[in-house]
């Protein structure tokens, strides 16, 4: 043998004790060695602003959050509508059996513009008996008083008083919906699930149980899912006018799962609650002999300190058990990978080096 298969010989022998140890130490990351930091000895060795919790059925219901209901609005409202004339509307009179008192009479009578229109001091005009105040006032309210007054010079005048255009009142309904726009308020009241469809319902993105309605200096919530779910009246209120209807986006919320997971990556808790369970099986469940189900990790933020959550899923009783965690956004889930997939890998890794003292050890030969 040359000086190249001296070297090769003594690389060789230094890598004999090496691979012994090697094997020493990999042969120790067997199912019975494998622990995880959720005994006091291991806390004590973890950062004093870190708190590691284990799940078990004695704790479980402490982790267990109850999905929050619809709650009702304070919204005072009422199911009866009663419009009131403003400026801008337009009115029709009749007074029956005396046609020039119904004007414009003739072609013009058919025209949604004929009519008498309420100006902005709230008042208009009518013959005989001058201006009449309409603003604030209802339909029934301006018929009696032209009636009274027309009475003077009619005997038992027949007097019918309608609106042939409300312009005067209107709703504002903005936000996450298809069609923000302006709607006015007719004979009939306008109840909020109407508004948002009239503004082409609410987007896939919007937040059905943080509306809002603006109405004068105040701002009320409402809730909509306690009238579709619940049946809660109150929640799908009659509009006035002036309102501002504001339908909110969804706010982001996110869960990240991570690790030995078959698919790693986002679930949205957004629009409903979701379990530590149904989050691991959403992204295809753990990624067979690769994960350890008994190390499953929830990482997450309480009070500024965090705190780690470990759940043994190796049995259907782990599994059980996450049914009834409730997670939150932001939280990070991790599963950790086997015992035997890091021997693997490890081995892999080590396999070159392996075969290069082998082929050391033949050419020594």
């Amino acid at each position: 043998m040359g000086r190249t298969a001296a070297l090769l010989l003594r690389e060789g022998s230094m890598l004999r004790p090496i691979l012994v140890l090697l094997a020493v130490a990999l042969g120790a990351c067997s199912d019975g060695f494998t622990t995880f930091p959720v005994t006091e000895e291991a806390q004590a060795n973890v950062d004093e602003n870190v708190t590691v919790i284990r799940l078990d059925e004695t704790n479980i219901a402490n982790f267990t959050s109850a999905v929050a209901g619809p709650q009702r609005t304070a919204l005072r409202s009422s199911d009866s509508w009663d419009y009131r004339i403003g400026p801008g509307d337009l009115l029709d009179v009749i007074v029956f059996d005396h046609p020039e008192l119904t004007l414009p009479a003739g072609p013009l009578a058919d025209s949604q513009s004929a009519g008498f229109s309420v100006q902005s001091d709230g008042t208009f005009f009518y013959p005989f008996i001058g201006q009449v105040e309409a603003r604030g006032r209802s339909v029934q309210a301006v018929r009696t008083e032209i009636a009274e007054r027309l009475a003077e010079f009619i005997p038992d005048p027949q007097v019918e008083v309608r609106i042939v255009q409300f312009n005067s009142q209107g709703v504002n309904v903005t936000g996450a919906v298809n069609t923000p726009n302006r709607q006015i308020l007719g004979a009939v009241g306008l109840t909020l699930v109407e508004a948002i469809s009239a503004a082409g319902g609410a987007t896939d993105v919007a937040d059905l149980s943080r509306i809002s309605i603006k109405r004068g200096s105040d701002i009320h919530r409402v809730d909509l899912r306690g009238f579709t779910d619940n049946g809660f009246s109150e929640n799908n209120p009659v509009l006035r006018n002036g309102d501002v209807v504001n339908v909110p986006r969804r706010r982001t919320a996110e869960v990240y799962v991570l690790g030995e997971i078959a698919r790693p990556g986002i679930v949205d808790v957004s629009a409903e609650s979701v379990n530590l369970t149904q989050a691991i099986t959403r992204q295809g469940g753990t990624n067979g002999p690769r994960a350890d189900a008994r190390g499953v990790f929830v990482f997450r933020i309480i009070d500024g300190r965090m705190t780690v959550f470990q759940l043994d899923t190796a049995t259907p009783v782990g599994l059980l058990i996450g049914t009834r965690f409730s997670l939150a956004a932001g939280d990070v889930v991790y599963v950790t990978r086997s015992p035997l997939q890091r021997w693997n890998d490890t081995i892999s890794r080590l396999l070159p080096t392996v075969q290069a003292a082998q082929a050391t050890q033949t050419l020594s030969e």
